[in-house]
């Protein structure tokens, strides 16, 4: 009987090279990860102390959970946070609605120009947000809708270049067998669009609809260029307030940011899935 071949020198080095390359990426995963969540835990922790014990140990030694029941002292946190999940919930809805049928049209439907107006509408997207403020405000005056809900929901609802290039280059990705059996069963363009490539595209809307949301829901600049009146304010002009009315109370600071970041934990742990796998499918993974 022969015993087991021995292993060569070229091939332990292979798997020694591996090995190493393994370990290196694993440490900077590590390391990346850290430098992400280490400011979330470190909020957390602060959420946790009295106002001198900020830069002591991560870990409170007696956690100050009085400071949760404080954030609602302050500022009507509730109605701040119901008036964000409107918001947000309302250009959600219309970001998904007109970038898909706009994104339809420029994928499926052929008409002159369609690839020059596309191109245009996608430079749009280098134009920073700054440049279009006044125009808005200016409009959004015009209109009376100053300090008014208005304000915040209408700017935003009809749809972007970013959500148009988005759903665009899921659509391309979606067989014309599809649209071909639409027609000859009878359907119409709408009908085409909204009972079969739309439930087909649910990848990419629920990528366009988490990065709306939490693009709304982390705005800062027009809703303090809008708003006035605390009753429609959001929960971002609430941080504000707090932090010029009662002299930076850091730990009640850090308790209200904790208590904005929970919907968006709890939205990305059930959309993950669908998440990535629209990043995968939608033309934005590099491929």
């Amino acid at each position: 009987m022969t015993g087991p071949k021995p292993v060569s020198p070229g091939y332990q080095r292979v798997i020694a090279q591996r090995s190493v390359r393994g370990l290196l990426a694993y440490v900077v995963l590590v390391v990346m990860a850290w430098c992400a969540l280490f400011p979330i835990l470190w909020a957390l922790s602060g959420s946790l102390k009295k106002q001198g014990q900020l830069t002591n140990s991560l870990i409170p030694p007696h956690p100050q959970w009085s400071n949760y029941h404080t954030v609602f002292e302050y500022v009507p946190f509730g109605r701040m946070f119901l008036n964000t999940v409107i918001y947000a919930g309302c250009v959600t809805a219309g970001q998904v609605f007109f970038c898909s049928l706009a994104g339809y049209a420029f994928a499926r439907l052929p008409f002159k120009g369609r690839d020059t107006l596309f191109l245009a509408y996608l430079a749009t997207l280098m134009v920073p947000l700054t440049v279009t403020v006044i125009p808005q405000f200016i409009l959004m005056r015009t209109f009376g809708w100053v300090d008014t809900p208005w304000a915040m929901i209408v700017p935003g609802l009809f749809g972007s270049a970013f959500g148009t290039f988005l759903m665009r280059q899921f659509f391309l990705t979606l067989p014309t067998e599809l649209e071909e059996a639409a027609i000859l069963d009878g359907c119409s363009i709408w009908q085409t669009y909204w009972r079969v490539l739309l439930p087909h595209a649910r990848p990419a809307v629920m990528v366009l609809a988490v990065l709306t949301w939490v693009t709304v829901w982390n705005d800062f600049l027009w809703p303090l260029v809008m708003i006035q009146r605390t009753s429609i304010s959001t929960l971002n002009l609430g941080l504000v307030w707090m932090q010029g009315q009662y002299t930076a109370h850091w730990p009640v600071l850090m308790a209200a940011s904790i208590l904005m970041l929970l919907p968006m934990i709890v939205i990305y742990a059930f959309a993950q899935k669908a998440f990535v796998r629209g990043i995968a499918t939608s033309g934005l993974a590099g491929r």
